[in-house]
């Protein structure tokens, strides 16, 4: 309760919904109903329309009663009914009119006590009309308005009964006590029904009274069940945040409050390694997670933010930002909330989150929900090229995105086109032993040769395979038409495939490749699989299995790129790798030199140690061979030996080194 109550707090007037509905105290019905009754009081005293229209009319009388029968002291009640509702009617415009809507109790008490005067000056106009000028028909106007009026002001002041009462009885007082005493039977019998009309008003009041409470808190009550509805229907039963219907309208009134130096921020929190909490973990897990990961947002985003959960591992905030490093800041703290670890099962989880940022194109208040869907469409662009620059990376949403988005996706329609038009190629890049010069295998590169666009290079379309999820078939197509080639060699020489890390880790992974094997009737044995550090970044469990299931079927592993990330000794020494493929920067990068030559000796001797083949990447000329060979590297790869040829060519290589009985190396 404590934490939800804090993300409450946090959400200033948009408050985080509750996961559950509240139940109603008596308390709360007895403070629901006096707030009712208080404004209905307000409401029913303030009203200077039907106040000038009562007062005029009680002068009038009043003063036509004076002209009739010249009486000074009917002159003077006139001039005081006149006085006292001016002053009322003053003091009810500013009750009415003040900006803040709570008017002071001051002004509220002098409100009541000018009501009150009022009320006496009237009562008393018509006793002493009655009692100086006797029956007629000046008596009969005032008098009449007098108890009349009583039975407006129980209609009119009907939710203040101590109003009510002492209002009546001031009227209709000073004319009993003068009926009471006059000689005439008649008013006699007139004072003994006054008592009873002012009961009967007082009766009608009380009832009038009751019935609007009850009626307004009925309204309410519906009303708040309408809310209920509406918030259940726009939150999140996981994580208690909103959910995107919620979010749309608290995020647009975020918007319609921005004051004029700030700007509207959306940003789309990516939580990583969920799915892989679930599968470990359970589900119930996975649900902690994602409700201690909200209330680590909550603890970070400002407090007028508006929280969600977008679906999956995503979430949402929405809130104002002044300038674009408040931003920065921002997304800084839920990188480092999400970095740090959770306790699920007993057990410490590390996740991690990236960020997509997209702020408001103006300064001010903004947002009809036509622009809170743009901020949201931008927001996921950007979150979509956090993930691919790696855990915890944040990006800011450029329009040169959007662009980029566009071809991404006319490069995906023809990329599904080139598959089913047979328009890819396999190559082949020699990998040559260098100790004897003879081609050990060959890696397998995918070539598009689009009819329009020519030659597209690999990190031009595997991007968006991977992206599109098109890598699983293309990887799988890449495998077997490899493999086909490579059954046709002799049985000495290997076979190099490059996955990606999203082709591993889908499900039935371990199956595709081994379908690619069998279908082109290649040995495991012979292929090598070469995959990045990227592939281990988010420590993924399906990674584990799939290479522990590849290794057992008799496939070996190469760790390429070794030397471009931060933990590649890590990861040899948890997984099955038979090759280190040193990255060609060290080879023929612009910082060779003495410290690349100790990294490359270094490396290779960890390899003699481990019993691991080092293969440099990248040779282009015999003075790059000569130093990888006296390093000890035992494989090498490059321009030096051979370009990437079609698998005609390189079988025509091996027929080559077969009937020749010449190293490739001697030919180069």
């Amino acid at each position: 309760m404590t934490r939800q109550k804090t993300l409450r707090d946090k959400s200033f007037e948009y408050p985080v919904p509750s996961a559950g509905p509240a139940t109603v105290s008596p308390e709360t019905t007895e403070a629901s109903k006096a707030a009712v009754e208080s404004g209905l009081a307000q409401s029913l005293h303030v009203q200077p329309m039907t106040l000038a229209i009562g007062a005029a009319a009680a002068v009038i009388l009043t003063g036509i009663a004076a002209l009739s029968s010249g009486e000074k002291s009917l002159f003077v009640m006139a001039g005081l009914i006149a006085l006292t509702a001016t002053v009322k009617l003053v003091v009810g415009l500013v009750l009415r009119y003040r900006d803040d809507g709570q008017p002071g109790a001051g002004l509220r008490t002098t409100y009541l006590v000018l009501a009150i005067l009022l009320a006496a000056f009237i009562g008393l106009s018509a006793g002493l009309t009655l009692h100086l000028t006797g029956p007629g028909y000046a008596t009969l106007l005032v008098v009449g308005f007098a108890t009349g009026i009583s039975s407006g002001i129980a209609m009119r002041h009907a939710a203040n009964q101590a109003l009510v009462i002492s209002q009546l009885l001031l009227c209709v007082t000073p004319t009993f006590v003068v009926c009471l005493l006059s000689s005439s039977w008649e008013l006699h019998a007139y004072a003994a029904l006054l008592p009873l009309l002012t009961m009967a008003m007082v009766g009608i009041a009380r009832d009038l009274k009751t019935r609007l409470t009850d009626q307004i808190m009925a309204s309410e009550r519906q009303a708040k069940v309408v809310r209920d509805v509406q918030l259940q229907a726009g939150s999140d039963p996981v994580s208690g945040l909103w959910n995107r219907t919620g979010f749309i309208d608290a995020a647009a009134a975020v918007g319609r409050t921005l004051r004029a130096n700030e700007r509207m921020g959306l940003l789309w929190v990516d939580l990583h390694r969920f799915r892989t909490v679930n599968d470990t973990y359970g589900h119930d897990a996975g649900d902690r997670l994602l409700r201690e990961f909200a209330m680590r947002l909550g603890e970070v985003a400002p407090r007028n933010a508006v929280l969600a959960r977008y679906g999956g591992d995503d979430f949402l905030i929405a809130c104002a930002l002044d300038t674009p490093s408040a931003a920065e800041t921002l997304c800084k703290n839920i990188i480092a909330q999400s970095n740090r670890p959770f306790r699920l099962n007993g057990e410490r989880v590390e996740v991690g989150a990236c960020i997509g940022v997209a702020l408001s194109a103006q300064i001010g208040p903004v947002m009809p929900t036509a622009e809170i869907e743009t901020l949201l469409r931008q927001a996921d662009l950007a979150g979509y090229n956090a993930r691919l620059a790696g855990r915890s990376e944040t990006r800011f949403f450029s329009p040169e995105m959007s662009r980029a988005q566009t071809r991404s996706r006319e490069l995906e329609a023809e990329l599904r086109a080139a598959i089913q038009k047979d328009e890819l190629s396999v190559y082949f890049q020699p990998i040559i032993d260098l100790s004897s010069g003879k081609i050990r295998a060959f890696e397998a590169l995918v070539r598009w040769f689009h009819p329009e666009k020519g030659e597209l290079r690999p990190d031009q379309f595997i991007p968006v395979a991977e992206k599109s999820g098109l890598i699983i078939t293309l990887g799988n197509w890449i495998t077997h038409t490899a493999a086909r080639a490579c059954a046709t060699w002799p049985d000495h020489i290997g076979l190099a495939v490059n996955l990606s890390p999203a082709q591993i880790r889908a499900p039935g992974a371990a199956l595709g490749v081994k379908a690619a094997l069998h279908k082109a009737g290649l040995d495991p044995s012979r292929l090598e699989l070469e995959v990045t550090e990227m592939l281990f970044v988010d420590d993924d469990d399906n990674t584990r299995h799939f290479m522990d299931e590849m290794a057992a079927a008799g496939v070996r592993f190469a760790l390429d790129d070794f030397g471009t990330g931060t933990t590649s000794l890590k990861y040899i020494s948890q997984f099955p790798f038979h090759t280190i493929k040193v990255d060609r920067s060290f080879i023929s990068g612009p910082q060779i030199g003495p410290k690349s030559d100790a990294i490359i000796r270094a490396v290779t001797e960890m390899g003699a140690t481990l019993g691991m083949d080092v293969c440099a990447e990248g040779l282009e000329t015999a003075e790059q061979v000569d130093m990888v060979r006296d390093a000890g590297c035992t494989l090498g790869q490059g321009y030096y030996y051979s370009r990437a040829l079609p698998d005609h060519m390189a079988a025509k290589l091996l027929d080559e080194e077969r009937d020749l009985g010449r190293p490739l190396a001697a030919s180069a």
